[in-house]
């Protein structure tokens, strides 16, 4: 009696250890198929939550293969430029020059734009808006005569012959079927994995870092209003444009760079063809604005200290935003030297050496 009921005990266990290890090679299988996307666990410190499209949550894989599109040369006519060409990881994914150069050597009209923090954007990218979703602005550059000059075809054609990136599409679609909507939906899911949110600022904030004298002043100077009743107690006024955890508005707004008969680009007018939107820009991130110079979207300031200058005493317009406007009968912010100084050494707080550093950023070639 006691021998049938170990044979039995023996029988139920084989069956058991048979179902776990065939459950182990069908999942095994299914994930070396593409079935099985593993979720990416992004991290962004005391951010809000991110808005992440519902039709392309981040995976392990898809973060992978757009990075790997993202480094990949294949994108231009001549294979020998990519996006991190113009978004360079040790300038906080954009460019020093004031306008990058494409593979033809010609020259873009507008100072290229960092792309980290994207996930925190829901209005439109590029300085005017022009594309809706991010997966939209990843295939812009490709197509534009001014960048990459190539066409969606070409570069689908190119990668298809690749067996490593037919098998990283089959890991993240299912399929080896390569297509640009694919494409963009990878590097729409690596650019919203690059987060920036480790600078001195968020350690004061946490109270692991200690501001310097200068860096406090120019704290209370961004964060506080512009009053000329109490010039003593009067602010910059920047927390306006650039505040929030992001340090940005994800608005459109005329800054006061020119007066009405100088503006050479209408800028948001282009997109909307609204006489109201022009010369007005998107408000980008001050955060590691210390390396992604030069500045505004045309570059045409190379320092910081030439852009408090500028705010200090902005140019009128019909466009201006009306918080510029306020300024101008009192001859504007009216900031000493010292003040200026003071703006400078917070705004340098925002860098995060973390960020230009961090391996899952870098090529993965």
């Amino acid at each position: 009696m006691k021998k049938i009921v170990l044979s039995g005990f023996l029988f139920v266990a084989m069956i058991l250890i048979l179902t776990t290890e065939s459950c182990k090679k069908d999942t095994k299988e299914e994930e070396e198929e593409g079935e099985i996307n593993h979720p990416y666990i992004l991290e962004y410190g005391t951010f809000p939550p991110p808005q992440i499209a519902a039709d392309n949550p981040l995976t392990e894989e898809g973060v992978k293969l757009g990075r790997m599109l993202f480094y990949e040369t294949l994108l231009s006519s001549n294979n020998q430029m990519s996006c991190a060409g113009c978004h360079n990881q040790k300038t906080a994914f954009a460019d020093t020059n004031q306008f990058s150069t494409g593979v033809l050597g010609l020259q873009g009209g507008r100072h290229s734009m960092s792309v980290f923090n994207m996930a925190w954007n829901s209005n439109g990218f590029f300085w005017d808006g022009r594309a809706d979703l991010l997966r939209d602005q990843s295939l812009m550059p490709i197509q534009d005569v001014l960048e990459m000059h190539e066409t969606l075809p070409n570069v689908v054609a190119k990668l298809a012959s690749s067996p490593i990136y037919r098998a990283q599409f089959k890991k993240v679609f299912g399929s080896e079927e390569i297509s640009d909507e694919k494409m963009s939906k990878a590097m729409e899911q690596f650019m919203n994995s690059i987060v920036s949110y480790r600078s001195k600022f968020d350690g004061y904030l946490a109270g692991t870092a200690t501001l310097t004298a200068d860096e406090e002043r120019g704290r209370f100077l961004f964060f506080t209003e512009y009053n000329p009743s109490f010039p003593n107690a009067s602010g910059a006024d920047c927390q306006h444009c650039h505040g929030g955890a992001n340090f940005e508005n994800d608005k459109y707004m005329n800054n006061g760079l020119d007066n009405d008969a100088a503006v050479t680009d209408i800028g948001r007018q282009n997109v909307t063809n609204n006489v109201a939107d022009k010369a007005k820009f998107k408000v980008t991130t001050l955060r590691n604005v210390e390396l992604t110079h030069p500045y505004m979207h045309d570059g045409r300031f190379r320092t910081l200290e030439q852009v408090v200058d500028h705010y200090n005493s902005v140019t009128n317009s019909s466009t201006l935003d009306a918080s510029f406007q306020q300024q101008l009968p009192n001859g504007g912010l009216q900031l000493s030297e010292n003040d200026k100084a003071a703006l400078v050494a917070f705004l340098k707080t925002l860098t995060d050496e973390n960020l230009i550093n961090d391996s899952r950023y870098s090529s993965p070639f």
